[in-house]
């Protein structure tokens, strides 16, 4: 049954990735804004189990969302419910299909070992907010489902100072008592492959709650470390608030 729900996932996903690539062709010709990178990560999410709860209607806008990172699945749902564009590791960029999906989706792509391109991927990033939302995920990588690790303040970046206009939403993605066995992390040794046949091969549905939690103004938190810390703080509370399973290092 584990092959067989792999096998139909597959061609589920291969199929949705050629209707999404045609109607993007479609829209480009027509000169219009696609909207299907978003509907291509959103019914990505679906196809391979997940079914998601919003606390509250997913952000619009002049927002950057800030949230704890669990699996490539997060991805998944952030984007295809907000259509954010992603803060990403430079080397996803020479990946094959992966990085064109990741430009088709606004990614700034972020290469932590040069000193000297932190001044455009700031303005990268700023460029991206005017466009709409842009989520990250400060811990730098995936945890094991466990731990919420400590964000990189450097990530903030492009907040110090703010552009004017724009809001912090830090987000709790809550995958309940499933986060340890849904969590991929390169910790573990578990290749990124495998991660993602074990997620195809699962049983039943991927539960999932999306906590949207209090928005705030980064021009009042202070610097990046601040506001990194006031967008942690308020993850760390919602982790407690929830009973959850994730205990913050």
């Amino acid at each position: 049954m584990r092959a067989l729900r792999i096998a139909a996932r597959l061609l589920g996903l291969v199929g949705w990735l050629l209707f999404c690539v045609a109607a993007h062709g479609t829209w480009r010709l027509l000169r219009l804004p696609s909207p299907w990178p978003p509907r291509f990560l959103g019914g990505v999410a679906w196809i391979v189990g997940v079914r998601a709860r919003w606390t509250a209607p997913p952000p619009r806008g002049r927002v950057l969302i800030v949230a704890n990172h669990c699996s490539w699945l997060d991805i998944m749902v952030i984007g295809g419910a907000t259509g954010a564009a992603f803060l990403a590791k430079a080397e996803l960029a020479s990946v094959p299909l992966v990085g064109w999906l990741c430009r088709l989706n606004r990614t700034v792509f972020v290469d932590r070992t040069s000193r000297a391109a932190i001044p455009q991927q700031i303005a990268d990033t700023r460029r991206a907010l005017e466009a709409g939302p842009v989520a990250i995920f400060p811990e730098g990588t995936t945890s094991d489902g466990v731990t919420l690790l400590p964000f990189k303040p450097a990530l903030f970046q492009a907040l110090d100072p703010p552009p004017p206009g724009v809001i912090v939403q830090p987000v709790f993605v809550d995958y309940g008592p499933a986060a340890p066995e849904i969590a991929w992390t390169e910790a573990t040794g578990e290749h990124g492959i495998s991660n993602g046949l074990r997620i195809l091969g699962r049983s039943g549905v991927v539960p999932l709650t999306v906590h949207l939690l209090e928005p705030f103004d980064p021009g009042t938190a202070g610097d990046r470390k601040a506001i990194s810390a006031e967008a942690r703080g308020r993850i760390v509370e919602a982790i407690r608030a929830n009973g959850a399973r994730l205990a913050a290092a």
